[in-house]
């Protein structure tokens, strides 16, 4: 645990103190072959930018943005990972899905 994370909290003298945080642990990455990932584009709320969204992955933040950055590196394009989606600016559907078939998801649409 961070030490940031325990920031105001006052002091314990009680030996067998655990300090909790209401944080849930993250979820496996499941395998490849079991994601089932949505590839749509959305131009609200976006300053009337164009972006791809990839949606449904399960796994850890970390997998996440590694699949981010194979995306926007593939691609050459920008783009972030947060919230459980990748989020590639412009259109770029159909790249995406063929992208992310050629490497190893199977559901993908």
């Amino acid at each position: 645990m961070d030490w940031k994370d325990r920031l105001n909290i006052v002091y314990s003298t009680n030996p067998d103190f655990e300090y909790e945080t209401n944080e849930e642990p993250e979820p496996e990455t499941k395998p490849k072959a079991m994601q089932r990932l949505r590839v749509s584009m959305e131009k609200n709320h976006r300053g009337g930018k164009t972006v791809t969204l990839v949606r449904g992955f399960v796994g850890t933040s970390e997998d996440l943005s590694a699949l981010a950055r194979f995306l926007k590196t593939r691609l050459g394009v920008g783009g972030s990972a947060k919230d459980g989606e990748i989020i590639i600016q412009g259109d770029f559907r159909q790249r995406v899905v063929d992208l992310l078939k050629r490497e190893g998801y199977s559901d993908v649409r």
